[in-house]
């Protein structure tokens, strides 16, 4: 259910005095290409839902989880059955390093599968049917009981992204320290992402060696250094590319890189589209812009 739609963005209706929008979908309505401000969590409940975002393809099995990150392009077939969608504004709970470094390591988004989190699967199907049982009962505190699940939900995540490091961790205490230290290299990377930040820097910054520090980097998060950096960066130009003032030149600076080209080939590999491209389809202001200039 798009409420409001101009060009590929959509405007979240959310639910007077909150900032949440969660319904029991049974339409059989193609959804287009779109993107909005709020995460986004789909489960069906009944038959199949196929999902397209960032070029992947997905076809979600009955309880299973997507969830997509704020900002991220996607598109549903019309498929019969009922899923549950929610929406939730999450840029105040952004402020905690844990689910900022949390949204970093799943961007785009997240399939969540029995085989996926085996450990962790369980409750999150469970607390994806109390989100929905809460909001649509609507009692006393009812908006601070979903976000406290919702926080509940990146907390598993984590942890299950924090027990790969077991295999290196002789023992309990042994793995806490690595899970703190890794969280304390998150934070010093957002801190310096958009510096000249090598890995060099970062294995320093940790204590241990490069090919220590790539290796447990990896287990812990998910993914390379590199694009976990690379992924900050395209972050940030993302916001900077809505000040029309800038170029895509200086956003590509102020963004930590070194060259427009490698700018717009790492954008283009993350976002499937370049800096120009993003404008034209996030910010219909562009377009405007650009068909003004053609009429004169």
């Amino acid at each position: 259910m798009i409420e409001h739609l101009e060009g590929t963005h959509e405007t979240v209706n959310y639910r007077k005095n909150t900032n949440l929008k969660i319904y029991d979908n049974i339409q059989y309505e193609e959804y287009p290409m779109h993107w909005h401000s709020p995460i986004e969590i789909v489960m069906p409940v009944h038959k199949e839902y196929r999902v397209e975002y960032a070029d992947l393809r997905v076809t979600l099995g009955e309880g299973e989880i997507l969830i997509l990150c704020p900002g991220v392009l996607h598109h549903y077939d019309a498929c019969e059955g009922e899923r549950y969608i929610i929406q939730a504004e999450i840029t105040s709970v952004l402020n905690l390093r844990e689910v900022d470094a949390i949204l970093t390591i799943i961007q785009p988004g997240l399939l969540i599968t029995k085989q996926s989190f085996p450990d962790a699967y369980d409750r999150i199907h469970e607390l994806v049917e109390q989100i929905e049982q809460e909001y649509l009962e609507s009692g006393a505190f009812f908006e601070a009981s979903i976000y406290s699940m919702l926080l509940e939900i990146f907390v598993l995540i984590g942890r299950s992204r924090a027990q790969n490091t077991q295999r290196f961790a002789a023992d309990e205490l042994r793995q806490k320290k690595y899970v703190e230290k890794f969280m304390e290299v998150c934070s010093y990377i957002d801190e310096h992402c958009l510096e000249n930040l090598s890995l060099e820097d970062a294995a320093s910054y940790s204590g241990f060696s490069k090919y220590h520090f790539t290796r447990l980097f990896k287990q812990f998060t998910g993914t390379t250094f590199y694009k976990y950096l690379n992924q900050k960066r395209i972050t940030h130009a993302e916001r900077s590319l809505s000040d029309m003032s800038l170029s895509v030149t200086d956003v590509a600076l102020s963004s930590g890189f070194n060259s427009i080209s490698s700018f717009i080939r790492m954008f283009k590999i993350m976002k499937g589209c370049t800096p120009s491209e993003f404008r034209r389809m996030y910010w219909p202001q562009v377009r405007e812009q650009e068909s003004h200039g053609a009429g004169h």
